[in-house]
């Protein structure tokens, strides 16, 4: 193993909170209720086409472009007052910073990407950040995965995926890379089945990359 390939959005920032937050405030504005269920089903995926979900699954009176606007919108402010990493975070990457290259590939935007790292001051723990600017196809579509193993100069079997979300690892096996699934409390209620692993937290995760490097 060669790679080490990061999902952002509640694999390193407890972001998913936020976004169920701003979510929950848009749908509320037309006296809609979001399930846990239709919020999972968002996780992973382009921005966009999350927005699809939420507008069509709520029939909302607005365009998915008008809701993600919106969100954007909330979700800049949330995530400067209320930035916080995952626990284990410094300790994963401090682990293999050095040994294997690291890399971002999330589903959020640009922008977003940029206001984590630099929040976090962790751009410069990592070879290759990747948003989904430019990807055509969001998770469970391995495109951003592969995208990202060819960013690194590793063929995906060289390569570890971290994800979070059922989409995410979905899109990490159809890529052909070695899938960590990390739950949270926002998505433990989803399928894990397909991934390699599956760990509690991210310390956990450490132990397990750890231990397959080291032939254990």
């Amino acid at each position: 193993m060669k790679g080490l390939i990061f999902d952002m959005d509640g694999l390193m920032i407890d972001s998913e909170r936020l976004y169920f937050r701003a979510e929950r405030e848009i749908a509320s504005r037309f006296g809609k209720e979001t399930s846990e269920e239709l919020l999972g089903r968002m996780m992973g995926r382009k921005a966009l086409e999350s927005m699809e979900i939420f507008v069509r699954e709520l029939g909302l009176d607005m365009s998915a472009e008008e809701a993600l606007a919106e969100r954007s919108e909330l979700m800049r402010r949330l995530m400067r007052e209320d930035l916080r990493p995952m626990p284990g975070l410094s300790r994963i990457i401090g682990a293999f910073f050095g040994r294997l290259k690291l890399a971002v590939a999330t589903g959020a935007p640009r922008e977003f990407l940029d206001i984590a790292m630099d929040g976090l001051c962790l751009r410069d723990k990592f070879d290759l950040l990747l948003a989904s600017d430019g990807i055509e196809k969001g998770k469970p579509d391995p495109e951003i995965f592969l995208a990202a193993c060819s960013g690194l100069g590793f063929p995906p079997q060289s390569c570890i995926v971290l994800e979070d979300s059922a989409n995410g690892v979905l899109a990490g096996k159809h890529a052909g890379c070695y899938v960590v699934a990390v739950p949270t409390e926002y998505s433990r209620e989803q399928n894990f089945g397909p991934a390699d692993a599956v760990v509690e937290d991210l310390f956990r995760a450490e132990e397990h990359i750890s231990a397959l490097l080291d032939g254990r």
